[in-house]
């Protein structure tokens, strides 16, 4: 399809653009606070109120047009126009850290106010050019508003409780899975790459049974992570995103004792240097494992070593056993 350019718009679409859009922002804004009214209510009732700003804006812009034009507006929106802002579609918004849908509807006001500016300064009719600037100084204006919509309605305690719930939001999106990857690379790997190791005594080889290993677990965690709920009941956030978390940790966790076998086989005690460097960063992975449990599963640090360091001593000695055997 064929995109207009801005230049070539006439007022009276240039005022249904800024209609359409102005309705289509408070949409986005009520949406907001209905995905923050269980988590953050005080936020929500925020987005309530910005949206109830952009429908007034809207109303007082569609008066105008009536005024100047009639009741009939054509049929053009901004996806219409080269150069126009496209908003993010309603189901990327699900499921969104609060920081990041307060950074969203910044982002809204400051590009649509930019864009307003930048498109009044290129157009050459008067007109045009006038109705622009004072559309950006509406943007500006709704800025300003949120700003004391939100000194008045988040108070000290709304935002401690906030701030708690958004660790908790934190916790459970990034760090159960990024750790659940952590373990699961760091510990299940180490079987099958030890006993690779003492059963080829061959870098080489070692390391190619690391990799599969580790890429393996990796994919296999991540699509778990990422199938086992959606979150709109558990409230764990976007599964894509915990999926690719615990993927990626996973992987991590395998590929931190594997890479040791890229000392080539050709140095002088090749398998012994790699074998001794491998075993210094599985300890390492164990202690990195008990610290995040300690600072963020209220798990008591030495309780938490103890377990760690325990099963991984186990799974490694496993994995010596049948190499050597």
């Amino acid at each position: 399809m064929s995109l207009k350019n801005f230049s070539d718009l006439t007022e009276r679409e240039v005022l249904a653009i800024a209609i359409a859009s102005e309705e289509e922002d408070s949409r986005i804004y009520v949406g907001f606070a209905e995905e923050l009214a269980d988590r953050y209510p005080a936020t929500s009732k925020v987005f309530q109120e910005m949206a109830s700003e952009e429908d007034g804006h809207r109303r007082q812009l569609l008066e105008l047009y009536q005024a100047r034009f009639g009741p009939h507006l054509p049929a053009i929106r901004r996806e219409d126009v080269k150069g126009f802002l496209n908003r993010r579609p309603s189901w990327l918004m699900k499921n969104l850290p609060l920081e990041t849908i307060r950074n969203q509807a910044e982002a809204m006001e400051a590009d649509s106010q930019r864009f307003y500016l930048k498109a009044a300064e290129q157009s050459q009719d008067v007109g045009v050019r006038r109705l622009l600037g004072d559309l950006a100084l509406v943007e500006k204006s709704h800025g300003a508003k949120a700003n004391a919509l939100a000194e008045a309605i988040l108070t000290e305690s709304a935002r401690d409780a906030e701030g708690k719930t958004a660790h908790r939001f934190f916790v459970l999106q990034y760090v159960q899975p990024g750790l659940a990857g952590l373990m699961d690379g760091s510990v299940s790997t180490l079987a099958p790459l030890f006993a690779a190791a003492f059963a080829t005594q061959n870098n080489w080889s070692t390391l190619l049974v690391g990799l599969a290993a580790s890429l393996g677990a990796g994919i296999s965690m991540g699509f778990a992570e990422a199938l086992s709920d959606d979150g709109s009941v558990t409230g764990r956030g976007a599964p894509l995103v915990r999926g690719l978390v615990c993927g990626l940790m996973t992987t991590l966790g395998g590929l931190g004792h594997t890479l040791p076998f890229l000392v080539p086989d050709s140095w002088p005690h090749a398998f012994w240097t790699a074998i001794s460097i491998a075993s210094a960063v599985v300890f390492v992975e164990l202690w990195a494992i008990a610290y995040i449990r300690a600072r963020y599963m209220d798990t008591p640090f030495l309780k938490a070593v103890a377990q760690i360091v325990l099963g991984g001593a186990i799974v490694l000695a496993v994995g010596v056993l049948i190499g050597g055997a």
